[in-house]
């Protein structure tokens, strides 16, 4: 007799038992191709091979242990903060202008477009000679390439509200300020949410480049410094610290951005806003 095959019940089971099983098996898999590409197929004497995870992990701890691996990730990670924060102040209330106003959204829409079609890294000239060297032409690409998956999810989100819910608010006599804030806010958190985890995805690829500037610290910084100095084992240990921190800035915010749902209490299901 043939051994029974598992159902899917208890494949289910079983992922739930050994859930970081399959992503572990993958990551050996990547490392062990990383490992064959750089060190098999290569010649000896070729500088890919200074790529290789057996060279690029302990270059990380080398770089940590002299201390300028983490000042420059806390300097990345905060200008990609105050980068997304300008994107959010800006792009989350454009959105709405554009989502609840029609004639707003004709008159811009050929002017939005042509500029969410430009390359962020292309205004790196222009922010240089606007701003000098140093931290805001940082900051103002990172806002350049964050705000306009804010601004389009805003003012989708606008426009997928059900028109009863504004036209029931109107019948109580809600302002406009009341129902901006009772209707229209609560019922686009997740596209704005939406809207803030793709501009961060973004934001976080254009910060590497955007720190080649000039700024004398960053991620990008580390890269072009190692570079310099023929450091390539240096160099591709910085970008597996992008690709890390990349992956739990992502992680963060799909859990802080998700939305959660509350106990109504009795007096919040008898108020009409």
């Amino acid at each position: 007799m043939s051994a029974p095959t598992r159902t899917a019940p208890e494949a289910a089971r079983t992922a739930r038992r050994l859930p970081f099983v399959p992503q572990a098996v993958a990551i050996a898999i990547a490392v062990a191709l990383w490992w064959f590409v750089t060190t098999v197929l290569v010649a000896p004497d070729s500088l890919v091979r200074e790529f290789a995870p057996q060279y690029v992990f302990p270059a990380i701890v080398d770089l940590l242990a002299r201390g300028v691996l983490l000042p420059d990730a806390l300097a990345s990670l905060w200008r990609l903060l105050v980068g997304l924060l300008i994107a959010a102040t800006l792009g989350i209330p454009l959105g709405l202008l554009i989502g609840l106003n029609p004639l707003v959204e004709r008159a811009t829409m050929p002017i939005m477009q042509f500029l969410r079609m430009i390359s962020p890294l292309s205004w790196a000239p222009i922010a240089v000679a606007l701003f000098g060297i140093g931290h805001q032409p940082v900051f103002f690409l990172i806002a350049a390439a964050a705000i306009w998956p804010i601004v389009i999810n805003t003012a989708a989100g606008v426009h997928g509200i059900d028109q009863g819910y504004p036209m029931v608010a109107r019948s109580f006599g809600a302002t406009r300020l009341e129902l901006l804030t009772t209707v229209v806010l609560p019922a686009i958190r997740a596209q704005v949410q939406t809207g803030l985890r793709v501009g961060l995805g973004i934001a976080w690829v254009v910060l590497v480049p955007a720190e080649m500037l000039g700024v004398r610290s960053g991620l990008g910084y580390q890269i072009l410094n190692a570079r310099d100095q023929l450091a390539y084992d240096q160099v591709m240990a910085v970008i597996v610290v992008i690709g890390f921190l990349g992956f739990w800035l992502d992680w963060a915010a799909r859990h802080l951005l998700r939305e959660r749902r509350r106990p109504v209490s009795v007096e919040e299901a008898d108020r009409p806003f």
